[in-house]
């Protein structure tokens, strides 16, 4: 039986008050105590991919692995962008197939027309268990993908487990909250670029906001970590993405992602992606790169050209915010040209609001960079704080 949803995250905490951060670390999928006894005498689905370890890199287990080693009957395997192996392009459609050491099947996440999995596919599971690390940004897809399956698991009456883990981003809450009008397949609720949240918890808030689909309620369980706090700053055990290499790119993702939605290369197709950026015809650089075809980005921007551009991993001065010098610098270097931001708009759908556009646009010409970018992180100082307030009663671990 469900009970009430705050009610839910009350007992939740209670359970935390004791915890520390001296408390070792623990993250759900360590925590088979808790999520076994959820799962037992079902037929179980699984949300995951190559970053579902349980334990550390080098002695952990899958998750997959660790379920069929318990004996939970795993009939069905969900992976979301880049596949289960994480080993797709962004974007890149991922078929159904099987995992071939396991032999389960992994399904689609689409049926035709839609992006809910088939009724099919739906009736081979009784519980959903995700097990997946997220990096704590809008535009990442990984929430994307989880709020898809709530929303079909609340729809045919499944269960949703989730075994949480860190927020490598979750120390801090910076950046535009998303223009609802903007929603897409890189946003899809009305939250800041760096949200500061687990999977846990802002599954949590997408039930108690209704924001899943026709305000379905799903039921839903989340295993906590144990130990962590928002002030944490925590390791990852594998890189979540190709493009995402290491916790350097992670920290500097909520600041150079936009230029995927320009004509800038920000480093796919090298060993540095998220941590450089720049273009053929920039001005003012000594520092170049050239991006190739690689696994894992196969066509990248700017494809075997020599672009000059900025370094960014000598510095960590995009850590813990959201900051638009970067694009704004790039933008002036190439004489504010007007084909800087792609025509399909993308550049939009990643910021979420259409002003930060028009004001580069408008505003770069005359002024510096930093204090631009400052200008902007002004504006959504406001919306900020309000979404801090707003996700309050979801938060399963301390803020300090």
């Amino acid at each position: 039986m469900k009970i009430g949803i705050l009610a839910s995250i009350a007992a939740i905490m209670a359970a935390f008050v004791s915890c520390s951060s001296s408390t070792p670390l623990k993250l759900g999928d360590e925590r088979s105590d808790v999520y076994l006894p959820l799962l037992e005498g079902n037929r179980v689905a699984l949300l995951s991919n190559h970053t579902g370890i349980v334990g550390n890199k080098e002695d952990g287990r899958h998750i997959l692995d660790a379920l069929l080693e318990q004996k939970v009957n795993v009939t069905a395997i969900f992976s979301p962008e880049h596949g289960f192996r994480g080993t797709a392009d962004a974007g890149e459609h991922v078929s159904s197939s099987v995992d071939e050491a396991t032999g389960v099947p992994i399904l689609s996440l689409y049926s035709p027309g839609s992006y809910r999995p088939s009724a099919e596919s739906m009736d081979k599971f009784d519980v959903l268990v995700v097990d997946i690390q997220d990096v704590g940004t809008r535009f990442y897809t990984y929430y994307i993908t989880m709020k898809r399956l709530m929303e079909a698991c609340a729809d045919a009456g499944k269960k949703v487990v989730i075994l949480d883990r860190p927020n490598p981003n979750g120390f801090f809450v910076d950046g535009p909250v998303l223009d609802m009008s903007l929603k897409s397949g890189v946003g899809a609720i009305p939250i800041p670029v760096a949200h500061g949240m687990t999977l846990g918890e802002l599954a949590l808030m997408m039930n108690g906001e209704h924001w899943l689909q026709d305000s379905l309620d799903c039921n839903l369980e989340v295993v906590p970590c144990e130990g962590y706090t928002h002030s944490m700053k925590t390791p990852i055990l594998v890189a979540p993405s190709p493009n995402l290499k290491d916790i350097q790119a992670i920290y500097a993702y909520p600041s150079t992602c936009y230029f995927e939605g320009t004509i800038v290369s920000l480093g796919r197709g090298t060993d540095v992606p998220f941590k450089v950026y720049g273009h053929p015809d920039m001005q003012d650089c000594e520092f170049t790169f050239t991006p190739r075809s690689i696994p894992g980005a196969k066509n990248p921007p700017c494809l075997d050209q020599e672009c000059k551009g900025v370094d960014l991993t000598a510095t960590d001065a995009y850590v813990g915010k959201v900051d638009f010098t970067y694009v704004i610098d790039a933008y002036k270097k190439l004489g504010c040209r007007e084909d800087f931001f792609l025509r399909n708009g993308f550049f939009n759908l990643l910021t979420g609001q259409r002003s930060i556009m028009e004001t580069i646009i408008a505003d770069a010409p005359t002024t510096a960079a930093e204090e631009l970018a400052a200008r902007l992180a002004e504006g959504w100082k406001a919306d900020v704080q309000a979404f801090k307030a707003l996700r309050k009663p979801y938060l399963l671990y301390p803020e300090n």
